[in-house]
C-alpha cells in the first residue's frame, strides 16, 4: 500500500507499507503532487526491470540498506535497516511486490 503524505513546508512524499502495515519505504521529498505521482508512474511503466532500481549498500555500523532509485539514477527514497544481507534481500522482494500491488 502506498500512503502518500504532505508535508507542513508544502513538499509531497510516500510510505510503501506492506500488507500488515509495517513501513518498507520512505521516499525522499517532491516539490509537488506531480512530481511525485510521474515517478510512482515511470515505475509502474518500468515494472519488469524494476530490480534494476534497487541500489544495495551499507552503512558505517554494518547495517544493510536499500536506495531506491528512478529510470534517471536519481535516489527517490530508502528502506529502513536490515542486520544481514539475505534480511535486505528479502526486503528488496518485499518493497518490489508491495510497489506493484500499490501501483495498480
Amino acid at each position: 500500500m502506498i500512503k502518500i503524505d504532505k508535508k507542513k513546508d508544502g513538499k509531497f512524499a510516500f510510505k510503501l507499507k506492506s500488507t500488515n502495515g509495517k513501513t518498507l519505504f520512505k521516499s525522499v521529498s517532491f516539490s509537488s503532487k506531480e512530481d511525485l505521482d510521474k515517478t510512482l508512474n515511470d515505475f509502474k511503466d518500468l515494472k519488469d526491470t524494476r530490480t534494476n532500481f534497487f541500489e544495495r549498500k551499507t552503512n558505517t555500523e554494518g547495517k544493510f540498506l536499500v536506495e531506491l532509485k528512478n529510470q534517471n539514477g536519481m535516489t527517490i527514497g530508502s528502506s529502513g535497516l536490515y542486520t544481514s544481507e539475505a534480511g535486505m534481500e528479502n526486503g528488496i522482494l518485499n518493497i518490489s511486490n508491495s510497489l506493484e500491488l500499490g501501483l495498480q
